[in-house]
């Protein structure tokens, strides 16, 4: 599924979504500002101006309203955006508060005073990246499995399954079994068509793993070696380009590796700038290659004659998202850093 731009207007400064998946939810936390206005489907308490008290009772009704927008809250646990703002348009309440809830499966219709070319290009990216599987990972060793999941704004935990070995049962085939079918079971409810999946870690339990997973007719597996297990072997893996032929379609691991190539460069003061006059300077001057932003820096600022230099001298800017740890890097330099074609 990918998220589907129904329509524009552009006399109006409309446009109508729809969202198919999670990650469709987070471009729209990116895409939003204060200040918009959005309509959509909702439910809100029927008005009954003679009888307020009978009002705060009543029924709710399905209502298409449209709120300017004054908040803006994603939840990453639950995958949902809540929007909340004044009621501008619709049947009734016009000027009282209102919270638009935002899930998979809904549409809505964003209208701007202006939109910044950074929010357009977003949301045709958007569409693009939605047709690119997501990517599961097992981060094993012989006493603990860590499952997790690739998505465009970051890696998601979503189990951990522990093999109970201990003693003489350690060599117990059963135990073993019991282990690698807990793991088996939890991740099946995850697998989609053609989704990679990644298993890692020291030893040789992943081999393991993947023979009984072929076992169990999965297909697509990847495995490699690591030094760690858990979150720290997933993240190592994506920083040192090992997954590189998995992870190449993959938004966050691009991003993961342009900033751990951005650290480097810095750590050896070679080619890269970081700090806003340093890199405008160079944007300006033909030097950026690439130009690394964070998601929460452009919905602070408008950035859009910054990227427009540095892609006017064929450039490329790339928004980080700051859900993983490279986003965490990136923010500790001010949310910002350029990768340079030659050192100023």
């Amino acid at each position: 599924m990918l998220m589907r731009i129904l329509g524009k207007d552009t006399a109006s400064g409309s446009i109508r979504i729809m969202l198919e998946a999670d990650e469709d939810i987070w471009h729209l936390f990116n895409v939003l500002e204060e200040g918009d206005t959005v309509t959509a489907s909702t439910t809100r308490r029927e008005e009954k101006s003679a009888d307020k008290l009978r009002a705060e009772r009543a029924e709710k009704k399905r209502m298409t309203l449209g709120i300017r927008v004054e908040k803006i809250e994603f939840s990453e646990d639950d995958v949902r955006l809540r929007v909340l703002g004044t009621i501008e348009t619709g049947p009734q309440d016009i000027g009282q508060h209102h919270t638009l809830i935002f899930e998979t499966g809904d549409d809505l219709l964003i209208t701007k005073t202006k939109w910044k070319e950074s929010q357009t290009d977003r949301l045709d990216r958007a569409v693009k990246d939605s047709r690119k599987p997501k990517i599961l990972f097992i981060s094993l060793d012989q006493d603990e499995a860590t499952i997790a999941v690739l998505r465009q704004f970051g890696l998601k935990e979503i189990a951990t399954v522990r093999s109970m070995r201990s003693g003489k049962q350690y060599e117990e085939k059963s135990k073993e079994d019991g282990y690698h079918v807990e793991i088996i079971s939890k991740i099946g409810p995850l697998v989609s068509e053609n989704m990679p999946i990644v298993l890692l870690g020291p030893g040789f339990e992943k081999e393991s793993l993947a023979e009984g997973m072929k076992k169990e007719g999965y297909k697509g597996m990847h495995v490699h070696h690591t030094g760690q297990s858990g979150m720290a072997g997933v993240n190592e893996l994506i920083k040192t380009g090992m997954g590189a032929s998995i992870l190449k379609e993959s938004s966050v691991g691009i991003e993961m590796e342009a900033v751990e190539k951005l650290m480097s460069e810095i750590g050896k003061d070679g080619l890269a700038a970081y700090g806003p006059n340093e890199i405008r300077d160079a944007a300006y001057a033909g030097a950026v290659d690439t130009l690394l932003i964070l998601d929460s820096k452009l919905r602070e600022q408008d950035l859009d004659d910054l990227m427009r230099a540095v892609e006017s001298q064929q450039g490329r800017t790339l928004v980080v998202s700051g859900q993983h740890d490279s986003g965490k890097e990136l923010a500790s330099l001010g949310g910002m850093g350029a990768l340079l074609r030659y050192k100023r």
